[in-house]
């Protein structure tokens, strides 16, 4: 990482915000794992919108559903242990935009679509999966995990070669 002066409260500020969100992904997947009975087969039968058939296509195959289960399950453990402890924390990153976009086209909050009943409020266009992703975007463009996390034993071997 460059030699950038952030204060103390900035880089505070970024490392729990990457762990906050690095615990929210790690508890949704392990939630997922110990359930035997989960399964995205209802969310993705529930998708609206204009790739709403790609998502139920894929609740209808067996083989298919079983894959993405596995990737969705363990793909949030994995991007959540990473973020807690900053260890690939960049491509961890990467890893929950990709999930969570692929949560925001598969129900997007449009107007027309007749919207999931959720229990915390309604939405316009912006939701906590469109938030949520933005917000590993700044932490991707602020690598905190070279300041304060396993990435900075990486950044030094780098350095030492």
């Amino acid at each position: 990482m460059k030699n950038v002066n952030y204060t103390s409260w900035q880089i505070a500020a970024l490392v729990i915000l990457r762990v906050l969100i690095g615990w929210h992904f790690l508890y949704e997947g392990l939630v997922k794992v110990i359930n035997p009975a989960w399964s995205a087969a209802s969310f993705l039968n529930a998708a609206q919108g204009p790739f709403a058939n790609l998502f139920k296509s894929m609740a209808s195959n067996a083989a298919t559903l079983d894959v993405i289960n596995f990737c969705n399950q363990w793909g949030l453990v994995l991007v959540g242990l990473s973020l807690i402890v900053g260890l690939l924390s960049r491509w961890a990153c990467i890893g929950g935009m990709a999930l969570l976009f692929m949560y925001y086209i598969s129900n997007p909050p449009f107007i027309g679509l007749d919207a999931i009943a959720v229990a915390e409020g309604s939405y316009l266009i912006v939701n906590k999966n469109l938030i949520e992703l933005f917000t590993l975007f700044v932490l991707f463009l602020f690598p905190t995990g070279e300041i304060i996390g396993l990435d900075r034993l990486l950044a030094f071997a780098k350095l030492a070669k």
